[in-house]
């Protein structure tokens, strides 16, 4: 079987979306992934994947010359075909470069002569759409990452902490629009230790809460690890939101702009906490009118009450 490359998302929670697409491809032969730095730890975490590259990309740069010796560097390793996840005509430069004979992925930005096999899109859940790049969609499998006890207890250790204790995840990397603003008055009412996690731009979302504030002091891999160790977790919906039902804790995923509809935790252990009101979803990184009901109305009893069934 052909060995497969293929190009992550950008975002840790569309390369968990992608998993499926994954399982499908290593059924049938060794898969590669070409990730950025910032999600290349989670991708390393996935059973369905042999090997992975961290790209040294960065968000809105063309970086052609890295992108060149990118290709020429993966194509000594005999790539039968790739699949390009992202829309943007950048990121289909590298298996373009790499001379990869079947290039797949879906229309995007005008990149007709970089892609031989170009799928039209369609509005479906984000895991059927990255699915469909391998054939017609069928039963997909869940979002799963690997964790280890030893690993756990070092990060524990690393930070002085002990268990129980509850993870929440207050930001959200895409914008304020995703970030509910009740986490200060939840974490007065938790009964376990809380400990705050998040990339270091979600700093301000972290400001007042109560807790072990580790936002922005951790890298992705520990913070994968104390998630993995929680009993339980409560996030926006971010890329951690998305590691804690890969990892299958106990989580309350709250949903404003964004919906759970397209883009849900994979998770038998995960409850979801969404208004629904009627501009919602709008996909927008900040509240178009002003109002952000979506969010400021989900009341932190409501959360609580789900928080209390899944611990």
């Amino acid at each position: 079987m052909p060995r497969t490359l293929v190009v992550a998302p950008n975002w840790i929670g569309d390369a968990l979306m992608a998993q499926p697409l994954l399982a499908r491809l290593h059924a049938e032969g060794p898969v590669d992934v070409l990730a950025p730095e910032w999600v290349a730890p989670v991708v390393r975490r996935m059973p369905e994947v042999d090997d992975v590259f961290a790209a040294p990309l960065q968000h809105g740069r063309l970086q052609r010359g890295t992108r060149w010796v990118l290709g020429k560097a993966l194509g000594e390793r005999g790539y039968g075909q790739a699949f390009v996840l992202p829309n943007s005509w950048k990121s289909a430069l590298v298996p373009f470069f790499a001379h990869i004979p079947v290039r797949i992925g879906y229309r995007g930005e005008a990149r007709y002569f970089l892609l031989n096999r170009i799928h039209k899109s369609a509005d479906e859940p984000m895991r059927e759409h990255y699915a469909r790049l391998a054939g017609p969609a069928g039963p997909l499998s869940q979002t799963r990452l690997r964790s280890d006890a030893r690993q756990i207890e070092a990060v524990l250790k690393k930070f002085s902490l002990q268990k129980p204790y509850a993870v929440l995840c207050p930001g959200a990397e895409y914008g304020p629009a995703k970030r509910w603003p009740h986490f200060a008055a939840l974490a007065q009412k938790m009964e376990l230790p809380v400990v705050l996690l998040g990339a270091s731009g979600d700093g301000e979302a972290a400001q007042g809460i109560a807790g072990v504030n580790l936002v922005g002091k951790t890298t992705l891999d520990e913070a994968i690890d104390l998630i993995a160790g929680a009993s339980g977790v409560v996030s926006n919906d971010s890329g951690l939101m998305h590691v804690a039902a890969a990892l299958g804790r106990p989580l309350v995923a709250l949903f404003g702009s964004s919906s759970p509809e397209h883009t849900p935790p994979q998770s038998a252990a995960a409850r979801v906490l969404w208004l629904k009101i009627e501009c919602s979803p709008c996909y927008a990184r900040e509240c178009p009118l002003g109002h952000f009901r979506c969010m400021k109305e989900l009341s932190v009893d409501m959360v609580s009450k789900e928080l209390k069934i899944i611990l």
